[in-house]
């Protein structure tokens, strides 16, 4: 079976994709300066610790471990974080990716599966969002995400690097095994902060309940990450098989509101949630969802924990067995 190499596999959706691959079969190899990886999220696998920036290590890496793809994981993405360091975003999300390429180049790995994000759509025009729709990022995170997207289709004329670039919505959730789950320092996560809030940390912020939708607060589009996973999966084999460079977006299409979300923490819990209401922040949309028709049509995915109970309920358990409580 052929190696994978998952760049930023010891984050949150790069340790349940590296899972996900090493239950089909593949050999896994980790890349990762654990700078917001976690090295118990390997689960065993073979971690290399190394800059992303540094084309040797990551040459020798692939020509060590007959690395035959690539999944890339490694970014910052904090939108706020982005408007304040652009230089920083760009270093790491572009440069980096950049170096990530180069290696795969000069050593011919031909497959490359890339995380990238909604951010790249900005302001929605129309919901559900398709991969149609225009992109016009209104954040420097979203910049970067767009400018690697833009950069794939040259890579895979001038180097024949395929890639497949997976738009997500709201990542969520945990590994429903209880292996593995969301730890990001600080949190900026609803469904964490939520469950944060649930188990005493003080209250959640909701950043406005004037937007027009039912209930007032921000409507988005929550993905399990292990239906994230599945659709990596489901990319590198379309890739393996020959695919064309192309993006897909990844979301259930069903938004859930911030009240919604907070329900369902304090329906799985059992306890309540405090909140307080805090002013809007600048770029939030009222509504953001996906239209998930093309992967689903093109590679058969299907999301298997679309319940936002289901969601809320794994993030929950892997809470409650890390002794948070």
């Amino acid at each position: 079976m052929s190696a994978v190499l998952v760049v930023g596999g010891a984050g949150y959706i790069g340790s349940h994709a590296a899972k996900a691959l090493r239950r089909a079969g593949y050999d896994v190899v980790v890349y990762d300066d654990l700078s917001a990886g976690h090295r118990e999220a390997t689960l065993g696998a073979p971690l290399v610790e190394g800059d992303i920036h540094d084309v040797p290590r990551l040459r020798e890496t692939l020509r060590a471990r007959g690395v035959t793809a690539v999944m890339h994981f490694a970014a910052w993405a904090r939108v706020g974080e982005s408007v304040r360091d652009p230089r920083g975003y760009y270093w790491t999300n572009v440069t980096g990716t950049l170096a990530v390429l180069e290696a795969m180049a000069a050593e011919s790995v031909a497959c490359f599966v890339f995380s990238s994000s909604a951010a790249v759509f900005g302001e929605p025009e129309e919901t559900p969002i398709t991969e149609a729709h225009p992109t016009r990022p209104i954040n420097p995170y979203g910049e970067t995400k767009l400018a690697v997207e833009r950069a794939l289709p040259h890579y895979a004329r001038a180097y024949g690097i395929r890639s497949i670039s997976l738009r997500y919505f709201n990542a969520a959730g945990a590994d429903p095994e209880g292996e593995l789950g969301e730890s990001h320092d600080p949190e900026t996560h609803l469904i964490p902060l939520a469950i944060g809030a649930a188990l005493g940390r003080g209250a959640l912020a909701i950043y406005g309940d004037d937007y027009p939708t039912p209930d007032g607060t921000c409507l988005r589009d929550y993905v399990h990450v292990t239906d994230l996973s599945d659709a990596h999966l489901l990319a590198l084999q379309a890739l393996e098989r020959g695919a064309a460079t192309t993006a897909y977006n990844l979301g259930c299409g069903r938004p859930a509101s911030v009240r919604e979300v907070v329900a369902a923490v304090s329906r799985v819990s059992g306890r309540p949630v405090p909140a307080a209401v805090a002013p809007r922040r600048p770029g939030d949309p009222a509504v953001l969802y996906a239209s998930s028709e093309a992967i689903e049509r093109d590679l058969g995915w299907c999301p298997r924990y679309a319940d936002l109970d289901t969601i809320v309920e794994t993030a929950w358990r892997w809470h409650q067995r890390r002794g948070t409580h």
